[in-house]
């Protein structure tokens, strides 16, 4: 059975930084696609940033320069840091994995507020 588990979201100040991590278990990870969404309130889901099994990285316009998503295949684990957030990122955000087939997490919330 795959597993994404989300952490590290939480509440933030703007300006502030931010990293999220997620474990993977049942899935070829080395293999695997992986991804960071954002569902904002009465929005849709929206890429934030992906990571290819080789490591090539690709973001949405909106968080060029400010997150960085990496990987860890010794640790399974997924990463996205975020610096200088701002009100626009606060969303739920999700861990994707892509291998055969899509596999997502439960989720974890950031809130950028003052």
């Amino acid at each position: 059975q795959v597993q994404l588990v989300e952490s590290g979201g939480g509440l933030v100040q703007p300006g502030g930084s931010l990293r999220l991590s997620c474990a993977a278990s049942g899935i070829n990870f080395s293999r695997a696609h992986m991804a960071w969404y954002r569902q904002a309130p009465g929005k849709e889901r929206e890429l934030v940033a992906s990571i290819t099994s080789s490591a090539s990285t690709n973001y949405a316009d909106s968080v060029k320069g400010r997150f960085t998503i990496s990987r860890d295949n010794a640790k399974s684990t997924v990463s996205l840091q975020m610096s200088s957030l701002n009100h626009e990122d606060t969303a739920v955000y999700y861990c994707n994995g892509w291998f055969l087939r899509d596999y997502w997490g439960q989720g974890t919330q950031v809130t950028v507020s003052s």
